[in-house]
């Protein structure tokens, strides 16, 4: 059995072609950059136009009180029915989103929270809340004891 008296060679990693990748690379992306800059530029006046979007964002929902002798308020702001629908609409065309919630007397008639409601249709309004106080059920004491 012939014994080793020599040591073999540690593996060694060829560089060579990574290099050559990283150099092609580098060639095609400083063409690349050339075309673009030889791209002859054509005098082009482009139209113009007024934005008349909303430049703040849309405001959180509107509470609309309805109290039970018919008055109106729009966030703490008495009006009419004309007036919400006008308003509404208003904000609706400058908010797409616009949020609104209607909160009705308990003991007034049904009638004039319906008003409201259509007035709200007739504003295109999207997101439509209508607020409620929940109560424990009967027999269940506060605390969920």
């Amino acid at each position: 059995m012939p014994l080793k008296t020599h040591q073999d060679e540690l593996p060694q990693l060829n560089m060579t072609p990574m290099i050559d990748c990283v150099f092609l690379l580098l060639i095609f992306f400083l063409v690349a950059t050339r075309l673009e800059e030889q791209t002859p530029q054509i005098p082009l006046r482009l139209p113009e136009v007024v934005d008349r979007g909303a430049l703040s964002a849309a405001p959180e929902k509107l509470v609309v009180s309805v109290y039970r002798d018919g008055s109106i308020t729009l966030d703490n702001r008495p009006v009419t029915l004309e007036e919400l629908t006008a308003q509404l609409a208003a904000l609706r065309r400058h908010y797409p989103d616009l949020a609104v919630m209607v909160r009705g007397d308990a003991l007034g008639p049904y009638q004039h929270v319906a008003q409201v409601l259509h007035a709200c249709k007739q504003a295109n309004i999207q997101e439509l809340n209508i607020s409620v106080r929940t109560i424990p059920p009967e027999g269940s004491q506060p605390g969920g004891r």
